[in-house]
């Protein structure tokens, strides 16, 4: 499809709208040039007032706005094209034309000028056409998060440590991580650790002195016990020995999947320090989990937690997702409800997201046929909330992505004063994170001017080894920040 823009120059925005309507579909951009009909294409144009139209399977429709403030005009477009393309697929995404990843923060934003709930939907309603459900859903995330807000220290920061390698690659997943089933990878692992270790140990050392302290652990990946319990515990034992973490209220390990679990490496997560752990089944239906490639049964799962439970572990999360390959509503529906007849600390909702990088993506035809029209995972998303906040399971952060199913949402339900510290933190960018492992991502904010700056280590493990000195070179930008914090 192709999308031609006169006389400005919104493609970010545009694009982004188009993704809820076309989110597996590739864009040409032309900027003024001839604008040709012919085919599927949209027009943006800006003249003496707003024009937007839209050919989609040799139906038009078009929409026109008087010319507007250029603060404004970004936004009215962005309206037109939503209102147009609603039209042209008979689809009206829940989300509006809010293309943005964290909506609580606009909530956050509309509170603290003194909005009720009621008063949010109308703001939220009216500016980016968003439905009442997903109104009360944010509203209710932003009023569950908010003593973990409140309660943080300004001069606290989180630390993430990334072990990018998991058993086998799931057929949906776009991460970086690696498959410790390769050759490649196996070899790695040791180089990783160690090099991880130095990381470590080196920001330990920019730390010392810092008026700053660490707040929260989180252990993710990939899959974290794709380790050995030895490897776990080196990696845990260099954070205690480096990093001073006698004020933190939350240190997390992704356990991940029950075929990397093991009785020894729950017992070396315990012993050095993790608090709660995340046990991820992402489904309860040994087909689905057959079809989307994890090697391990429902039953697995549920022992793994079982396990957990009696080495001693009281904060458990467990991960789902909605409108995976093969599943129903009825499927999702179960694996739901087994899930809170376990009773975990914390239950995550995410809604599949294929990424063109995905095994899915590539192979599955029949599955992108039914990406837009089928609203079974719709149905699946509501049954969870629903479920779970009759069951005491409150929102507590959310989050979105490009190129999910139904232009759906990420959400992380909890038991009260169970809530996930670190995912709040990151999801509203409301807390410094220092990150080691490769594709970690340090965030920085500058409190005066809420300016976030971010910095990137290497994606792929063998340019994290190889290329580490060359990473290190933002590290005196960053004991810089420290230093005036």
């Amino acid at each position: 499809m192709t999308v031609y823009f006169k006389n400005n120059s919104y493609k970010y925005e545009v694009e982004a709208v188009m993704k809820l309507f076309c989110p597996l579909e590739g864009f040409d951009f032309v900027f003024d040039g001839d604008y040709d009909e012919t085919g599927d294409s949209v027009l943006i144009s800006v003249t003496d007032k707003l024009f937007v139209s839209a050919g989609l399977c040799g139906k038009e429709i078009s929409a026109e706005a008087p010319l507007c403030d250029e603060s404004e005009r970004e936004l009215a477009l962005c309206r037109m094209l939503y209102t147009v393309m609603s039209e042209l697929t008979g689809i009206s995404p829940e989300w509006g034309c809010l293309t943005g990843i964290r909506p609580v923060k606009k909530v956050n934003a509309l509170i603290s000028e003194g909005c009720g709930r009621d008063e949010v939907f109308e703001r939220l309603h009216e500016k980016y056409f968003i439905s009442r459900r997903k109104s009360d859903l944010s509203y209710h995330t932003a009023v569950t998060q908010a003593p973990a807000l409140e309660s943080l220290d300004p001069k606290s920061y989180s630390l993430y440590v990334a072990i990018p390698f998991c058993p086998t690659r799931c057929s949906y997943c776009s991460f970086v991580s690696h498959s410790i089933r390769s050759k490649g990878a196996k070899q790695l692992i040791p180089q990783y650790v160690e090099m991880l270790c130095r990381e470590i140990s080196d920001l330990g050392e920019m730390l010392k002195g810092k008026n700053v302290f660490c707040d929260t652990v989180y252990i993710g990946g990939g899959t974290p016990t794709s380790l050995s319990a030895a490897e776990i515990e080196k990696i845990m034992k260099t954070i205690e020995k480096s990093i001073d973490i006698s004020r933190i209220r939350e240190y997390t390990v992704e356990a991940g999947r029950a075929d990397t679990i093991t009785e020894d490496k729950l017992i070396a997560v315990r012993d050095n320090g993790a608090t709660r752990i995340s046990i991820n089944p992402q489904t309860m239906q040994d087909g689905v989990l057959k079809a989307i490639g994890r090697n391990h049964t429902a039953a697995q799962f549920e022992e793994c937690f079982s396990l957990a439970r009696r080495l001693g572990f009281d904060n458990i999360n467990t991960d789902t997702i909605a409108g995976l390959p093969t599943d129903t509503f009825e499927g999702f529906k179960d694996t739901i409800d087994r899930l809170i007849a376990m009773d975990p600390e914390s239950i995550t909702v995410h809604t599949l997201t294929v990424k063109r990088s995905a095994e899915l993506f590539k192979s599955a035809e029949s599955f992108r046929d039914g990406y837009l029209t089928d609203d079974s995972v719709s149905r699946m998303v509501n049954y969870a909330y629903d479920a779970l906040t009759r069951n005491d399971f409150m929102p507590y952060y959310l989050y979105r992505q490009k190129n999910t199913v139904g232009n759906l949402e990420n959400v992380g339900y909890a038991k009260k004063g169970k809530e996930g510290l670190y995912n709040v933190y990151i999801m509203e960018e409301a807390q410094n994170i220092l990150a080691c492992g490769a594709s970690g991502s340090t965030k920085l904010i500058d409190r005066e001017t809420g300016k976030i700056t971010r910095y990137f280590n290497y994606k792929y493990p063998y340019e994290y080894i190889s290329r580490y000195e060359k990473m290190m070179g933002y590290k005196p930008e960053l004991e810089k920040f420290l230093s005036g914090m």
